[in-house]
């Protein structure tokens, strides 16, 4: 298919491997890991980093016990660490150590406003310093290789944009990745216009009309509906973790979030695909993120499968059964496979 035009100028590749990188700040740091009552999973190890510009990050590691490979796990806008110890300790069972990372602007990462709620970037860029800074601290920790990527949503746009910067992993596993924005009723054209006459009339870092505002959206959205998952079960998780741990939340994107992920999904349409073999997962009933953007992407791919999963929403590793199982299992396969090569 055609690619679309270029966006804006690419970001500058992530902060690179250096031989002198600062081993990770240990669990004393203050960089608490949370779990709700009851929950039997031992806890990851939570950490402190700081990138290259500055910021603080908290990684959280599973080590797991007999590791012979890692994941590196990139979470989706609004999210946190925590969300995603029932995925650690299904790759955990299967051999692999996880790390996974907050974000800047969520999570226990700095915030990068005043007001902690708003979701917030000015470019895309930063990201990638929050990438160099995740990779250093698995080298640091000698974390065994060799590694895989598993991206949700936003992650899976800085994953493609780490992939296409050299991040030294044997596979890459996408779970609906933002690789372009549902944003109905709005054309594209409208959105960022919008987005752009509010940053130049100063009002970037403002929540966007429609995004949340300061809310929670599994606190404030009903169930029923909902664009997220069809699960009861993985629904009540999720709010539970948000009433237990209201600082780990966040709420709407700002004008300047919006614009500047609509520019990096542009760029990103424009590029060559990694030659990194690959997992694609889309839901069925996806609303978050663009079908037609991922199908695009896959198609030109020449090692990516693209697998739609019937009935599912937009988390597809927390959605009614089978679906979990069925992606999770895709995905443990081609890890397996693409170590299998890596070790010839």
């Amino acid at each position: 298919m055609k690619d679309d035009a270029p966006g804006a100028p690419g970001p500058a590749p992530p902060c690179p491997a250096r031989a002198d990188a600062p081993a990770p700040a240990e669990a004393g740091d203050g960089a608490a890991f949370y779990q709700l009552p009851g929950d039997p999973r031992p806890p990851a190890r939570a950490f402190f980093v700081t990138a290259q510009d500055g910021v603080r990050l908290r990684l959280a590691l599973w080590a797991g016990s007999a590791a012979s490979s890692t994941v590196l796990l990139f979470p989706g806008r609004t999210e946190y660490v925590e969300k995603y110890a029932p995925i650690a300790a299904r790759l955990s069972a299967e051999g692999h150590a996880v790390l996974a990372v907050d974000w800047r602007g969520q999570g226990m990462s700095d915030r990068l406003l005043s007001d902690p709620r708003t979701g917030h970037i000015a470019d895309f860029a930063g990201y990638q310093a929050d990438v160099g800074a995740m990779r250093d601290a698995a080298a640091a920790l000698d974390l065994p290789r060799p590694w895989h990527l598993l991206a949700h949503s936003m992650g899976g746009c800085i994953g493609l944009a780490a992939l296409n910067l050299g991040l030294p992993v044997r596979s890459a596993v996408f779970s609906a990745p933002m690789w372009g924005i549902h944003h109905p009723p709005l054309p594209r054209h409208v959105v960022v216009g919008l987005a752009g006459a509010a940053r130049r009339a100063g009002q970037g870092p403002r929540p966007a009309v429609g995004t949340g505002g300061g809310g929670t959206f599994v606190l404030n959205a009903p169930f029923r509906g909902n664009a997220l998952t069809g699960d009861a079960a993985q629904w009540a998780r999720l709010v539970a973790e948000a009433g237990a741990w209201p600082h780990l939340t966040l709420g709407g994107a700002s004008y300047a979030w919006i614009g500047a992920a609509m520019a990096e999904c542009r760029r990103l349409a424009a590029l060559p695909s990694p030659a990194v073999p690959a997992l694609i997962g889309l839901g069925a009933l996806e609303r978050v993120v663009s079908p037609a953007a991922i199908r695009s992407r896959a198609a030109r791919w020449p090692g990516a499968r693209l697998v739609e999963l019937p009935g599912a929403r937009h988390e597809l590793m927390f959605e009614s059964p089978p679906v979990p199982d069925n992606f999770l299992d895709a995905a443990l396969a081609l890890m397996r496979q693409a170590g299998r090569i890596s070790a010839r």
